[in-house]
């Protein structure tokens, strides 16, 4: 028997199903198969997709290969016409064990290549199948999939479904037994979290989940969220940033661009002023908070004075870890149908020069820690992050999966050391 092998390629709840498709084909006794999860972002996204396939059939000649994940959900036919490939499943099939049970032996009773159902029909997450993933030190769990909103740049609705939302019970009993099992970090992960609990009765909304979770799980030292959209950002979750220590002050903004008429035509639902005034209060509600943040560098009909906007709003907002994204044309989205497409030279020179504004951004963060104490959970022996989830290296060995108090002492360009 071989060991199925598993490729991950995209976003970290990608990452996160990887983790759960292993254990579904543990069960069924799944062997000599290549899974690939994939990612649909982008059309490059597929490309790459595409080619990570090719290489892996060369790589494992005998192995059955699996093609599953956004983008097998959102173009099927592009995967069932390579001949590289068995089988294509889809995002919901990929997550239910009777589908990797019929996958056992030589797929008896298999007959069609393409196993892809309506993934808007789809009214349930399935994120209670695992305990959340990651290192020794901090896991992740995923508490909502899908997402109601059209951005005009974004296939994912379509790979994903509409937003669903895990329940709160569901989640505390998963933190739980995530903290019994020595883990010091969770991280609540989603397609677009701040929509979590729309679909549930009572229509709670995410501060409410983190004030749950804050109280019922005494002994979790650390809560981490992960990207969210600032202006569906609830009461409760503001005041669990001013006043609960234990959840981390660093927050990841879905911004994508600093001008508005830019941000219209992405059918965005804020303005640059609503990201600068919820930076400004998160803020001054925690002044130890950083902020990392996705933008788009040349999107359809953005001139030089539309991108100095996004280049502004890197200071306006005082973002530290940029997520920097050169528009790609996307097929099947309203945005690669903009007359005005920015010239792809243009894109990448824009993209360029906000991953430089970033960098200064880092730069000026670090060497402002220098002299400070921070509390840092080691990832490894020799590195950890601070709660604001900046790098910190060690000179010598330290306890793996352990908060320490370290004095830094310096930094590289991306780094604390202590």
């Amino acid at each position: 028997m071989t060991v199925p092998v598993f490729h991950t390629l995209g976003c970290r709840l990608n990452a996160y199903e990887t983790e759960a498709m292993k254990e579904l084909a543990g069960d069924a006794g799944i062997d000599n198969a290549v899974i690939v999860n994939t990612c649909a972002v982008t059309a490059e996204a597929v490309r790459k997709a595409r080619q990570e396939i090719r290489r892996l059939r060369r790589d494992n000649p005998e192995a059955r290969v699996i093609v599953t994940g956004c983008a097998a959900q959102t173009e099927p036919e592009t995967f069932r016409d390579m001949a590289e490939v068995d089988l294509v499943i889809g995002n919901t099939e990929k997550m239910q064990p009777a589908t990797w049970a019929g996958l056992a032996g030589d797929f008896i009773g298999q007959t069609e290549k393409v196993m892809v159902d309506d993934i808007m029909s789809v009214t349930e997450t399935a994120g209670h199948l695992i305990d959340g993933f990651g290192t020794r030190s901090r896991a992740y769990v995923q508490v909502q999939n899908g997402c109601d909103h059209r951005c005009t740049f974004c296939i994912i609705p379509y790979g994903r479904g509409n937003s669903r939302s895990v329940p709160a019970g569901v989640v505390v009993d998963q933190i739980k037994r995530l903290v019994d099992r020595g883990y010091n970090e969770v991280v609540l992960t989603g397609v677009d979290l701040t929509s979590w609990g729309a679909d549930l009765p009572g229509l709670p909304r995410l501060g409410d989940l983190v004030m749950r979770i804050l109280k019922l799980v005494p002994d979790l030292p650390r809560l981490r969220i992960s990207s969210i959209d600032s202006i569906e950002v609830d009461e409760n979750l503001m005041q669990a940033i001013a006043r609960e220590p234990r959840l981390m002050p660093h927050l990841h903004l879905s911004l994508q661009h600093g001008d508005d008429m830019i941000l219209k035509r992405m059918k965005r639902r804020h303005l640059r002023d609503d990201a600068i005034r919820f930076a400004e209060e998160a803020r001054r509600l925690r002044p130890d908070m950083t902020f990392g943040a996705d933008i788009i560098a040349g999107f359809p009909t953005e001139t030089e004075e539309m991108f100095r906007n996004s280049l502004k709003l890197v200071e306006e907002c005082g973002l530290t870890w940029l997520h920097v994204f050169p528009y790609s044309r996307r097929p099947g989205t309203p945005a690669a149908k903009i007359p005005n497409q920015v010239n792809g030279n243009l894109i990448k020179d824009r993209a360029a020069r906000l991953r430089a504004a970033g960098a200064a951004r880092v730069r000026a963060h670090l060497t402002e820690q220098v002299g400070r104490t921070h509390k840092v959970l080691l990832e490894n022996p020799r590195m950890g992050r601070t709660e604001q989830f900046t790098e910190v290296t060690f000179a010598s060995d330290q306890p793996e999966g352990q908060i320490v108090t370290a004095r830094i002492t310096g930094h590289s360009t991306t780094q604390l050391s202590a």
